[in-house]
C-alpha cells in the first residue's frame, strides 16, 4: 500500500522540529482528516533557504510528505521552492494512496504559507504568491 519511500520518511523523518527564530513560519490544516503541518523557514541574504523545520500533527502519509517538502526545498532558492507541487512531493514519495493525496497538497500549502509569513516581514514580492491567501488551519 506504501511505498518504501513513503515508510521511510514516516518511520525517519527528516528536519523534525522548530526554528526558534524562523524567517517565515507557515501553518496549514485539514480538520476533515485532523492533519496539522508547521513549516519553519531560514533564509539568507542570497534569498536561500538554509534551513527548514516542520511539525505534523497526522498520519504517516502526511509526515512522509512534510519530511520529503522539507528535503525538496532545503538549499534551493525562494524562487524554487515556491515552484514546488504536491505532484513532485508525491512522486519524490514513488506514490501515495488516492485517499491520502491530500497529505501532499498540504504540504505545498504549508511551504506556500511561510513564504508568505517570510515575504509579510520583510516586505519582499515573491513572484508565485502575490495572490497567496492563507488559510486558517482550524477554518477546514
Amino acid at each position: 500500500m506504501y511505498t518504501e519511500e513513503v515508510m521511510d520518511h514516516f518511520k525517519n523523518p527528516r528536519n523534525v522540529g522548530e526554528i526558534k527564530d524562523a524567517d517565515g513560519v507557515g501553518e496549514v490544516g485539514n480538520a476533515k482528516c485532523g492533519d496539522i503541518m508547521k513549516i519553519y523557514l531560514k533564509i539568507d541574504e542570497k534569498d536561500i533557504i538554509t534551513d527548514v523545520k516542520f511539525l505534523t500533527f497526522g498520519c504517516g502519509s502526511a509526515i512522509a510528505s512534510s519530511s520529503m517538502a522539507t528535503e525538496l526545498i532545503k538549499g534551493k532558492s525562494i524562487d524554487e521552492a515556491v515552484a514546488l507541487t504536491n505532484k513532485a512531493v508525491v512522486e519524490a514519495l514513488g506514490g501515495l494512496p488516492k485517499a491520502k493525496v491530500h497529505c501532499s497538497v498540504l504540504a505545498e500549502q504549508a511551504v506556500k504559507s511561510a513564504l508568505y509569513d517570510y515575504s509579510q516581514k520583510t516586505g519582499k514580492q515573491i513572484k508565485g504568491i502575490e495572490n497567496y491567501k492563507p488559510e486558517d488551519p482550524h477554518e477546514h
